[in-house]
């Protein structure tokens, strides 16, 4: 009888604690989670931003993602800041947006894979955040088909972040800060969760790059590139490795995504896993080389360390493939005999020379992009 009555005691201590412990990650927040952001009296500019003469190309307008429904403004995207910032979008209060997209790496993460909430490794390498009002496809698969949907994904995966919606607005709705934020975002102190997916892709389409060496140059004729830039810029845009016939436009990129020889045999499927296609299995976004030098590793996979051989791969390591990209074959057939480059270490060199006029400098040290948590 006594060991009954010690057994419904200890669960009935149990049940109180949990109930507890959940209490206090939604509704009662523990103080240190109720830390203001410091943010400025006048808010930072977002939405007013001039790219330079010859910047937006017909695909860049093509493509352009900002719709009707969530123009960015000043005040969305300073909410925006604070929650892509923000642990608490977390279960155990353990990481943020941030945490995975980093400025002084171009808002990508220098591990091969980043940690989730538990310490879990994420299944690819983090994707950088530079100029996605060009995006209307999102993740390495393609799999979200706008910033508004992508963004609220890491947010309840089960090895990123971990969250309930729901359970997300209720603890957003009991910090003392949002209310006042979501009012003068949207004019409602009323927290959704499609208002907390409006105001983080406002904030990340206003990470905006066009201060390079590159963008400076362009307006010049490259007159301050040095000959090994100018080299490589000319390498790069040349039909002899046809870097870009896929890093297209001014913004360096694909919004599609191809099949790149990275394996004879791929087991990560990409966008072949999303939609069953099996000629887009192993098929990958391609993302921008803007900050390209700051965001290693590189591939899906985080596979390359360095810049160097992300170059060697297209120099002599394509691997055959049937739906191999046929920019990466010599005669232009998918799928046919990988091309080799063939280039001298003057030439790599130059290469890599270029790849670095695409650091955007003002981008990555701007305060209006950074944690506005004190820490």
């Amino acid at each position: 009888m006594r060991d009954t009555r010690t057994l419904f005691i200890l669960i009935g201590i149990l049940v109180f604690a949990f109930s507890c412990r959940k209490g206090d990650d939604l509704n009662v927040l523990p103080n240190e989670y109720q830390v203001q952001p410091i943010l400025p009296e006048e808010t930072y500019n977002y939405a007013d931003y001039q790219f330079p003469d010859g910047f937006i190309s017909g695909l860049l307008n093509l493509v352009n993602s900002i719709p009707a429904s969530n123009p960015t403004t000043d005040d969305g995207a300073t909410l925006g800041r604070v929650l892509f910032y923000d642990v608490s979008l977390s279960e155990n209060y353990s990481v943020s947006c941030a945490s995975c997209h980093i400025q002084e790496h171009g808002f990508s993460d220098p591990r091969v894979k980043s940690l989730g909430f538990l310490g879990g490794e994420t299944k690819r390498n983090s994707m950088n955040l530079v100029n996605h009002q060009f995006n209307r496809r999102m993740f390495w698969d393609l799999r979200a088909s706008n910033l508004e949907q992508q963004v609220l994904m890491p947010i309840q995966d089960p090895i990123e972040m971990g969250m309930e919606l729901d359970d997300l607005v209720d603890r957003l709705q009991a910090i003392d800060h949002y209310p006042a934020l979501f009012d003068k975002a949207f004019g409602t102190s009323e927290i959704t969760s499609d208002l907390i997916s409006k105001a983080l892709a406002q904030f990340v389409r206003s990470i905006v790059s066009y201060q390079t060496k590159y963008d400076v140059g362009f307006a010049s004729e490259f007159s301050n590139f040095t000959a090994q830039e100018n080299m490589g810029r000319e390498l790069f845009f040349g039909n002899a490795t046809r870097c870009a016939h896929c890093h297209t436009s001014s913004n360096f990129y694909q919004p599609s995504g191809l099949i790149n020889g990275l394996d004879v045999e791929y087991t990560d499927g990409g966008q072949g896993e999303v939609n069953g296609d099996p000629e887009d299995h192993g098929r990958f976004k391609v993302p921008s080389l803007r900050n390209v030098a700051l965001t290693a590793p590189y591939m899906h996979d985080g596979r390359f360390a360095t810049l160097e051989e992300v170059i060697e791969h297209y120099n002599s390591g394509v691997q055959a493939h049937p739906y191999l990209d046929d920019r990466l074959t010599p005669d232009l057939t998918p799928g046919g005999t990988p091309y080799e480059l063939n280039l001298t270490q003057e030439q790599k060199d130059a290469l890599l020379a270029f790849m670095h006029t695409l650091t955007d400098h003002p981008l990555i040290n701007d305060v209006k992009f950074s944690n506005p948590f004190p820490h």
